[in-house]
C-alpha cells in the first residue's frame, strides 16, 4: 500500500460534516493532519465543538481541532439549522466536549500543518470557505505545498438554499470566488453528484445494527433525512460531505470535466451560484476539476465499509 494522502478537513459540523469526519479517521489511505472548523450549518462554537464530540466518540481526541472564521469575509452569517437544528448536530444524543480546540486560529494551524508537512497537502473544505480564503491570503507560501482543494460546494445547475445557491458558497461567495481564482487544482464536488448518491433505509438499519458509531450515523440519518424529504422527495438523504472525502481516498468514484467556474457575488436572485462553463461558451481557461457523476453504489457500499470498522471510545 503506499504511503496515506496527507489532508487536511476544513468543516461545519453539521450532519454530513460529522460523517465525512468519521470516513476520513476510518480511511488509511487517508493521514489526517487536523480538523479545522468555520462558521456555517451553525455558529463557530458550536460546530468547533460538534468536531471535538465526533473526534471523542471514536476515541480520536489526539487529533487536533483548531476554530478560525466566526462570520463570512464581507457579509452577516447565515446558519443551516433549518436542516441541522440548533446545535448543528441534533438526533442523536452526545455530552459535550472534554476537549478543546488548540489555541492557534485555524488559518495560521492550516498554515503551519501544510508548510511542516514532508508531502503536498489535500486540503477537504466541506463548509464555506472563508477558512481557506484567509490562508492563501495570509500565508501565500502555503499555496506550494497544498495538492490540490477538494471542495464539497456549489452546483452545475441546482441550488439548495435557493434556487440557484448551494449553502456553502451562498453563505461567504466572496471567499469562494477568491479559492477558484487562486491558481491552486481545485475539485469541485457538487450538488449535481451528492444529490445522486443518497444513504438509503436498507443502508441506514446495515449501520444501525453495526454498532455505537453505526448507530450514531444512523440516527444522524433520521434527522437529516427529514429535510430532504420534505423538500425533494428523497427517500435518503445525500451525505454530501462525506463525497469529497472519499474522491480523494477512492479517486474515480466521481467523474469529473476540467472546465472554468466563476461565483456570482452580485445578483439578488443568483447570489452564490457556481457558473460553471460546461459546454466551453467563455474562452475562459478551466479553473477546477467540477463534479458530473458518482458511481452511487461503491460510494455507499465503501462508506457503510468504514463506518462500520468504527469503534467507539472505552
Amino acid at each position: 500500500m503506499s504511503e496515506p494522502i496527507p489532508i487536511l478537513l476544513d468543516c461545519d459540523p453539521g450532519h454530513d460534516d460529522a460523517i465525512a469526519l468519521l470516513l476520513a479517521l476510518a480511511s488509511p489511505e487517508l493521514e489526517l493532519l487536523g480538523v479545522t472548523t468555520v462558521a456555517g450549518n451553525q455558529t463557530l462554537e458550536k460546530t468547533t465543538a460538534n468536531a471535538l464530540r465526533v473526534l471523542e466518540l471514536v476515541g480520536r481526541p489526539d487529533v487536533p481541532v483548531a476554530a478560525g472564521a466566526d462570520r463570512p469575509l464581507a457579509r452577516e452569517l447565515v446558519v443551516g439549522a433549518y436542516v441541522h437544528g440548533e446545535s448543528g448536530l441534533e438526533g442523536p444524543a452526545l455530552p459535550a466536549p472534554a476537549s478543546r480546540p488548540v489555541a492557534q486560529h485555524a488559518v495560521d494551524f492550516l498554515a503551519e500543518r501544510i508548510l511542516t508537512s514532508a508531502r503536498p497537502v489535500t486540503l477537504v473544505p466541506v463548509g464555506p470557505l472563508t477558512n481557506v480564503a484567509l490562508l492563501l491570503a495570509r500565508h501565500r507560501e502555503a499555496a506550494a505545498n497544498v495538492e490540490r482543494i477538494v471542495i464539497m460546494g456549489g452546483a452545475i445547475a441546482e441550488g439548495n438554499v435557493t434556487p440557484a445557491a448551494e449553502f456553502n458558497v451562498y453563505v461567504d461567495p466572496e471567499a469562494a470566488w477568491r479559492v477558484f481564482r487562486s491558481g491552486v487544482p481545485v475539485t469541485m464536488i457538487g450538488l449535481d453528484v451528492t444529490h445522486k448518491a443518497l444513504m438509503m433505509p436498507a443502508h441506514v438499519e446495515r449501520l444501525r445494527a453495526s454498532g455505537a458509531v453505526g448507530r450514531f450515523v444512523a440516527e444522524l440519518h433520521d434527522y437529516f433525512v427529514r429535510f430532504h424529504r420534505e423538500t425533494y422527495g428523497f427517500e435518503g438523504a445525500p451525505i454530501h460531505d462525506a463525497v469529497a472525502v472519499a474522491q480523494v481516498l477512492r479517486p474515480g468514484l466521481v467523474e469529473t470535466v476540467h472546465r472554468h467556474v466563476d461565483v456570482d457575488r452580485e445578483s439578488e436572485l443568483c447570489r452564490g451560484r457556481t457558473v460553471v462553463d460546461l459546454w466551453r461558451r467563455t474562452g475562459k481557461e478551466p479553473n477546477a476539476d467540477v463534479g458530473t457523476d458518482i458511481d452511487a453504489p461503491a460510494f455507499l457500499e465503501l462508506l457503510c465499509e468504514r463506518i462500520e470498522s468504527l469503534e467507539p471510545a472505552k
